[in-house]
């Protein structure tokens, strides 16, 4: 398959790029510094996200949003940057698949509590968990784009192994068979590429949990 990954020299995204490499698929990443690296065997397009157009876009069966930024001030771009890409594919048949958070997944069955709204949630990722799942709401209004948003454990952790190994759910957080709720971020690119392989859920939120 040919896809392109949005933030390719970052943490999720290069791992997901390199995951689907060793799979065989043609990636390319985008970067919008000529200066970022991206992983070896990838080609790289140098172009801001809000900058893309279908045309730049249309030869990719999948395109992955690993865009990320941290700066309270730059929040907002999680929305404005994910709701340009749904407008470039709206009506088109190539998907878009997004790397996004743990802070709007649900802590119980009636879907009432997030995880964000627990007492324990850090204040200090509040306001991205907050963008994100603005970002998010208006993504699955979206029946005119081919989404899927794929949300991590509550612990996302760049440094832990690829075992290989996980579970996917539904909507709401999940706990490993230690009761953590924890996925690396191998594991995970392997659920991203297993998703773009597999297409099981299109216009769906689902997350992962490792092991």
């Amino acid at each position: 398959m040919k896809i392109a990954v949005i933030g390719a020299s970052g943490k999720s995204g290069s791992v997901i790029t390199k995951e689907a490499l060793a799979r065989g698929h043609k990636v390319t990443g985008i970067v919008r510094d000529a200066s970022k690296d991206v992983p070896a065997q990838a080609q790289k397009m140098t172009k801001d996200i809000l900058a893309l157009t279908y045309d730049d876009l249309k030869d990719y069966d999948a395109i992955v949003d690993a865009f990320g930024v941290w700066a309270e001030k730059d929040l907002p771009q999680h929305k404005t940057s994910l709701m340009h890409l749904a407008d470039v594919l709206s009506g088109k048949p190539n998907r878009l698949l997004v790397v996004g958070g743990a802070g709007g997944l649900y802590v119980d069955p009636q879907h009432t509590t997030r995880v964000m709204d627990t007492p324990d949630f850090p204040d200090a990722f509040k306001p991205l968990a907050i963008n994100m799942c603005a970002a998010f709401n208006e993504l699955k209004t979206r029946n005119d784009v081919n989404w899927t948003y794929i949300s991590p454990s509550a612990n996302f952790d760049a440094e832990g192994a690829r075992t290989g190994k996980y579970r996917a759910g539904g909507e709401e957080l999940l706990v490993n068979s230690a009761g953590q709720s924890e996925i690396s971020y191998a594991d995970y690119a392997i659920a991203m590429v297993d998703e773009i392989e597999n297409g099981e859920h299109i216009k769906e939120r689902f997350t992962v949990v490792g092991g």
